[in-house]
């Protein structure tokens, strides 16, 4: 059970260890407002976007950190950057199109203009104007357009995925995963140029953590997803591993894909259905693919922003985007590698369907997301239970425990508590 501190007015997590987490983690906004800046503006790296998406110069594309708006551009040298999209005069969001193509960015109210690195080079009216032979207004002389640039993000660009910060002080993004879940994503993004599939999108009624957790707990797929369980993609008798970093803070959940059909592990989910067939059998038209080296699925969780999915054919990123304590927009997108055939595209794209908003697995996680979040409202100061596989927090070679959840609130607390 959770408590909140008299005298301060703070909630405070009186349990050693986090298989047991109290419920105003997903509902009190200060701690959401704390989240945000130790979480996302301090200390970590965020995802932002692929470098397919923005191909050519002056490409860009707006997105967010957290719940700051910011814009990943392409210069004309080729270089990334990413700039808050804040103007630096009167700190209006001056960008509104969601992506583009330009050769500077204008803020529509005084009309303040940017280069594409963010520095600033226009200033209507700043040496003033000139009436009856008299120059008059205008900035100080001491203005310098070059202390007044956008916010400029330190970049991380790897393998075609592009990170960034707002703190500049960051370690590497290669410390900041670490060598064991490094190796996974250099697995997925080995080289190879991505091409860019499209986009899905959806705002979930949830606290943003309830997705990092979802995908951090093997749990529930072969359970809530009739759908994993029945055609073997995800099952609890899957050759597996759940890894982490040493922080705790990122996750793998390995999986090799089985047989399908019943067994010993599988006969006593009442969602089990051995009889269950597809009208369209194309949706497992799996094609083994030489850089998955085992894994037929690999999801990775990069604390806070961004999900890493391989499930056989699909590989996408699910970009995490809180709105509030209880809210979130997670968006989706797909990709495949530039070397793909026609037939690859297809397929990739016809099982991304499995996973999107709408998809035969997806779905279930943002509605269970929604009532878990109308749970933790109804009862802020009780707590929620992960306690599979034990109370500890390591490494295993099955998907029967829920270490990884336990781990990231281990995290948690490190920085929260401070």
């Amino acid at each position: 059970m959770s408590q909140i501190n008299s005298n301060t007015n703070e909630h405070v997590w009186n349990q050693e260890g986090t298989s047991r987490i109290p419920f105003w983690t997903y509902t009190n906004e200060d701690v959401h407002k704390k989240e945000l800046e130790r979480l996302f503006y301090q200390k970590h790296w965020c995802y932002v976007g692929l470098e397919a998406e923005i191909p050519d110069p002056g490409d860009f594309k707006r997105t967010v950190i957290g719940e700051r708006s910011v814009i990943m551009v392409r210069d004309q040298d080729g270089s990334i950057y990413v700039v808050e999209n804040l103007c630096a005069h009167r700190g209006m969001r001056f960008c509104r199109e969601k992506q583009g193509n330009t050769k500077s960015f204008t803020c529509p109210y005084h009309q303040w203009n940017y280069d594409l690195e963010g520095n600033l080079q226009g200033v209507p009216f700043r040496r003033g104007v000139k009436q009856d032979g008299q120059v008059k207004g205008g900035m100080p002389k001491d203005f310098k357009p070059a202390d007044h640039h956008l916010t400029k993000l330190r970049v991380a660009q790897r393998g075609g995925v592009v990170f960034a910060s707002f703190d500049h002080d960051i370690e590497s993004f290669e410390d900041f995963l670490g060598p064991t879940i490094l190796s996974y994503f250099d697995r997925m993004f080995n080289g190879r140029k991505l091409t860019l599939l499209g986009y899905n999108k959806q705002r979930i009624p949830g606290n943003w953590k309830l997705m990092q957790e979802n995908i951090k707990d093997p749990y529930h797929p072969g359970l809530l997803h009739t759908w994993f369980v029945t055609f073997g993609l995800w099952r609890a008798d899957n050759r597996s591993e759940l890894k982490m970093d040493d922080h705790f803070r990122h996750a793998a959940m390995i999986s090799t894909r089985g047989t399908g059909g019943e067994n010993a592990q599988t006969t006593n989910v009442s969602s089990f259905k051995e009889s269950m067939t597809l009208n369209d059998p194309s949706f497992l038209d799996v094609e083994v693919e030489p850089w998955w080296d085992g894994p037929t699925a690999v999801m990775m969780t990069i604390f806070p922003s961004v999900i890493l999915q391989q499930q056989v054919n699909s590989v996408s990123t699910r970009h995490i985007q809180p709105n509030g304590h209880d809210s979130f927009d997670f968006v989706w997108t797909h990709f495949g590698y530039e070397g793909d055939t026609e037939e690859m595209t297809e397929r990739r794209l016809r099982q991304a369907n499995l996973f999107g908003p709408a998809g035969f697995v997806s779905a279930d996680d943002g509605e269970v997301i929604e009532f878990s979040q109308q749970g933790f409202e109804q009862k802020p100061n009780h707590r929620s239970l992960a306690e599979l596989g034990g109370k500890g927090i390591e490494e295993t070679d099955h998907m029967v425990s829920e270490t990884l959840i336990r781990g990231m609130y281990d995290y948690w607390r490190k920085l929260m508590e401070v």
